[in-house]
């Protein structure tokens, strides 16, 4: 099965989230646990807990088809060490939440070097961070998404990615989330079925599709191999609807969260529609 929505709003509580992704007839959906853009947050009271877990019932809702984002100020390749201890603290805090809602994945930036050290030690850092959170907390992967190249950010290609994961000790606990306008910028030309098969293929050789934990759907209104991010609605961007047509005919990613963050979301309803038109 297809299991396709959009990053919703969890203002109010992440029950809210669910509400939201019912609302624009989602049957997956991602959300921030806590503000983004805040390095701390109230802890989850057991009554937010167990209100969101009868929301996912009641919307008929499994953890497999829910795809956690966190925090945007974590950088697990600070090679400063007090700013790296407050990532990895942040980091575990965010998997804590993730586990309290009984969601199984958290997805995150791998992070960046700031050009202060060289790229592989940065690789190396971001590894140790990953570990020292999953080793405090049990049952949820932690999901690196692939990234547009901007500045000195990390996991713009598969191969950083696969460096990343080797240097963990828990590899059987990290998956990996594709971003569509992240890829596209980075250098992965994905707008025909020639070059999308390519991609794919390189997918499966360099990381493997037994890793992949999620996917985000976006157009790309940066340009190609630019290392911008910058996202379009689907179809309105220079990738086009056909990456689209091709991932949702694509059996490889069934069955995991395909998450729009297309920035439109009056156009999410529709959006979701024509990605379900598009697997027929």
């Amino acid at each position: 099965m297809h299991y396709i929505g959009a990053h919703v709003s969890a203002a109010g509580g992440p029950y809210n989230a669910v509400e939201n992704a019912i609302a624009i007839g989602a049957n997956a959906f991602a959300l921030f646990t806590k503000n983004q853009k805040q390095w701390s947050a109230p802890a989850l009271t057991e009554e937010q807990i167990e209100l969101f877990k009868t929301k996912m019932a009641e919307g008929n809702f499994s953890a497999k088809q829910v795809l956690p984002h966190d925090s945007y100020l974590i950088n697990l390749g600070n090679p400063e060490l007090e700013k790296w201890e407050k990532s990895v603290l942040a980091f575990t805090d965010e998997l804590l939440r993730v586990a309290q809602l009984g969601l199984d994945r958290l997805n995150f930036h791998p992070g960046a070097h700031l050009n202060q050290i060289e790229p592989v030690e940065c690789m190396k850092l971001i590894a140790k961070g990953i570990d020292t959170a999953l080793e405090k907390v049990e049952g949820v992967y932690a999901v690196i998404e692939t990234t547009a190249g901007q500045g000195s950010a990390l996991g713009k290609t598969f191969e950083e990615i696969a460096q990343i994961i080797e240097f963990s000790k828990y590899q059987e606990r990290i998956g990996v989330c594709i971003d569509t306008c992240h890829i596209f910028a980075a250098g992965y030309d994905i707008r025909t079925e020639k070059t999308f098969t390519n991609v794919t293929q390189q997918f499966q050789s360099v990381i493997g599709f037994d890793k992949l934990m999620g996917v985000h759907l976006n157009d790309a209104k940066s340009g190609y191999d630019s290392k911008v991010d910058r996202h379009s609605p689907l179809g309105e961007g220079n990738l086009g609807l056909e990456p689209f047509r091709l991932l949702m005919q694509d059996e490889r990613f069934k069955n995991i969260p395909l998450i729009l963050e297309t920035n439109d979301p009056s156009r999410w309803a529709d959006e979701i529609n024509l990605l379900r038109s598009f697997a027929l």
